[in-house]
């Protein structure tokens, strides 16, 4: 007959053996996860997978109009811009070559909405080549108001000097004056065009402006009907100087108008996904 101490470790060796025994039938417990990441698109929750814009408008302003060669006394009429009066419109300006910028913005446009539409945003266009000239600068501003539009962006290439090269943004001046009040949109523009901006650059591979911005391609103007009369956030983007061989030799390729194109819709999607750029 063993004694009582005996008897006592006996159970306690009994005890430990069990406790190993289930410990080593119980499955591992699983590894701690970090706490998912919230989507850039979380805010459109109800977006069907794989069109992260849905529900989102674009306005899409096609610089100038081949048209307006043709129409010089329409589109020298003098609209009201706010704090000052302006010409309806110009011709834009071309390569040394003869490619218009007429004829470049509409295609980069054209390039641009497909992306974007096939990202699920509502794309409306201020001209589509379905008008002899124009629109005036105050309607092209209309257009994007009336469209309500969550991000609107006018496509343009500049006419600068021999030598000066690169893109650059275009952000709205807190202009407030006459009919024109921007200063509700001056910040998420600044936004919208530092996405615009950053993508632009990553896509494309265009340097930013030499001549324009201090080296950020970033440039803020009063002076400029389709932003000063625009009360949804809005940029300009001059794609590049249309003087410059380098700059020209892009400009004029298909291939490189389709990376422009790509730019264009990230930095628009980057901005509407509150992805800050």
């Amino acid at each position: 007959m063993s004694s009582p101490i005996r008897r006592g470790a006996a159970v306690a060796l009994g005890l430990a053996a069990l406790v190993t025994a289930c410990s080593a039938q119980r499955p591992p417990a699983p590894p701690t996860s970090p706490a998912p990441r919230v989507s850039p698109t979380a805010h459109n929750s109800g977006a069907p997978p794989g069109k992260p814009l849905a529900g989102k408008v674009v306005v899409i302003d096609p610089g100038h109009n081949i048209g307006n060669q043709y129409h010089t006394a329409e589109i020298n009429r003098l609209v009201d811009i706010g704090g000052s009066r302006k010409a309806c419109d110009t011709t834009g300006t071309a390569t040394d070559a003869g490619y218009p910028e007429a004829d470049f913005t509409l295609d980069v446009a054209r390039r641009a909405r497909t992306l974007l539409t096939a990202l699920g945003a509502k794309v409306t266009f201020t001209q589509d080549g379905n008008r002899p000239w124009g629109p005036c600068v105050d309607e092209r501003a209309r257009i994007g108001n009336a469209a309500h539009a969550d991000a609107a962006v006018s496509i343009h290439a500049d006419g600068a000097a021999l030598g000066d090269r690169g893109f650059h943004v275009i952000l709205p001046a807190a202009v407030h004056a006459g009919i024109a009040d921007t200063r509700p949109i001056v910040a998420p523009s600044r936004t919208l065009g530092t996405d615009l901006r950053n993508r632009f650059a990553a896509d494309t591979g265009e340097p930013f402006s030499t001549y324009v911005g201090h080296g950020t391609a970033l440039d803020v103007r009063g002076d400029l009907g389709g932003l000063d009369l625009s009360t949804v956030p809005k940029v300009f983007i001059e794609c590049g100087n249309m003087r410059d061989p380098q700059d020209a030799a892009r400009l004029t390729d298909a291939a490189w108008r389709q990376r422009a194109a790509r730019g264009i819709a990230d930095g628009i999607a980057a901005y509407l996904e509150g992805s800050g750029g």
